[in-house]
């Protein structure tokens, strides 16, 4: 039988342990909190995905495995951390790996007690028993609803008349999500490094940008080197030149680089199960028109005044006023807009060029959980909160736009983590000074 998998998520034991304990006093000792591991995806016929373990399970268990159901019982003197999990099987492991199995739940994960999957209809309506709410998100893995539908009515139909039985079922996306939000000193770290290998893939590609390459090409660099630091795409990547840079999503990545245009590369690595989550925007012949300099440079102040407003005490919406009060300036300055600036603000005339928000989320998730509103007030920025700051202008062909200003789409974004002082920009090792662009790229 092959041996028991070590833990992959490079998180220490006792920080689960941490935000276990963090998560049942928040929901306190007559609750119940129920978490399924992600299911098994197909991409066609029999052939699997690549399994990516749910980032709220992963987030209390480090638990990488499929078909595993974690449950926390606050109070419960037989133990409060429960794990459910596939036995070892020396067939399947033979086929597919080695399996953590109950023992290794208890031995690897912490588990205070685990048993095997198959007996969790006749353990966890029990457990659900004398508990006054369920903590579960409910509609995140459909398949799973039922099943705790049926547990919870199971429970209540065999109770003792003495016994309660939960009376609500609430969510658990709130409580979690707030916890996922503040990243500890070793999650900054994972952060850093995530960052660290898209900044290198990042330096990769644009050495192999020149005209004539297909954007695939330079996809397969950023692949080449995520890998050798064992470390995946974080996401479909954006590989758009020309006319592409100004659609938000493209995703074909499969057309030709031309002379003359820009290319727009939005491109992050997971590593360790957190995200990193970069874009540059360069010129394919590695030199920038005047109309295209001029675009670019508004872009990269909007971005440095943005990541100037990401300090503990600002709200969430800051960076992104910063953002849109220098485009706007930009616009007005490129002959793209006319009229008063605040007027022009109030009405949101920038958002033909401009239609996105400033940035998101980072963590586990490359749009990480976590409110940006708290008591309809935008979110006060804290230390450990990670987010990105992404402005861009994007100039699609219309009538009354300067011909020379088609087709060019730019965006630049770096991820940030707030600190007690000035932001730490994770993806400062990567250039976006046009000229030192310039530099680069011609140093081939």
């Amino acid at each position: 039988m092959n041996a028991v998998p070590a833990p992959r998520s490079g998180i220490e034991r006792d920080e689960f342990s941490r935000r276990r304990r963090q998560l049942m006093r928040i929901i306190g000792r007559e609750a119940i909190a129920i978490l399924p591991s992600a299911p098994v995806r197909y991409r066609n016929g029999s052939v699997e995905y690549a399994y990516r373990q749910d980032s709220r399970f992963l987030y209390v268990t480090g638990f990488t495995e499929p078909e595993a159901v974690a449950v926390l019982v606050p109070g419960r003197p037989q133990g409060e951390y429960l794990l459910f999990v596939r036995e070892r099987d020396p067939l399947r492991e033979s086929w597919d790996g080695g399996r953590a199995g109950p023992e290794g739940a208890v031995a690897h994960y912490g588990a205070d007690d685990a048993f095997p999957i198959t007996d969790i209809d006749e353990i966890l309506p029990g457990l659900m028993e004398g508990r006054a709410r369920i903590h579960y998100s409910m509609g995140v893995h459909t398949e799973f609803d039922p099943k705790v539908l049926g547990w919870a009515h199971g429970s209540r139909g065999h109770s003792r008349h003495d016994a309660r039985v939960a009376q609500e079922f609430l969510s658990l996306d709130h409580v979690l999500d707030d916890l996922r939000l503040y990243k500890s000193r070793a999650e900054q770290s994972r952060l850093r490094r995530a960052a660290a290998i898209a900044v290198a893939a990042h330096r990769r590609a644009m050495r192999f940008v020149r005209p004539g390459c297909m954007e695939y090409q330079v996809m397969a660099e950023f692949a080449h080197e995520f890998r050798v630091h064992n470390a995946e795409f974080a996401y479909q990547p954006i590989i758009a030149g020309g006319a592409h840079a100004c659609v938000m999503h493209y995703r074909n990545n499969d057309a030709r680089l031309n002379d003359g245009e820009l290319l727009l590369v939005d491109a992050g690595c997971e590593h360790q199960f957190y995200a990193s989550d970069v874009t540059r925007t360069y010129p394919v012949n590695g030199r920038f028109t005047p109309e295209q300099r001029a675009v670019y440079e508004v872009v990269l102040a909007a971005q440095l005044a943005a990541i100037d407003k990401v300090r503990a005490g600002n709200h969430w919406n800051d960076p992104h006023e910063a953002a849109v009060r220098v485009i706007t300036q930009g616009l007005i300055r490129l002959g793209l807009l006319k009229g008063r600036l605040q007027t022009l603000i109030k009405e949101g005339a920038y958002q033909s060029f401009f239609g996105h928000r400033t940035g998101h989320w980072l963590g586990l998730d490359v749009h990480d959980v976590g409110d940006y509103r708290v008591g309809g007030a935008w979110r006060v920025l804290e230390p450990g909160m990670a987010l990105t700051v992404e402005p861009g202008i994007y100039i699609r062909p219309e009538r009354g736009t300067p011909r020379a200003f088609w087709n060019i789409g730019v965006r630049i974004e770096d991820d940030v983590l707030v600190t007690q002082g000035e932001p730490e920009v994770l993806s400062a090792g990567l250039i976006k000074d046009a000229e030192e662009i310039e530099r680069w790229m011609q140093a081939k």
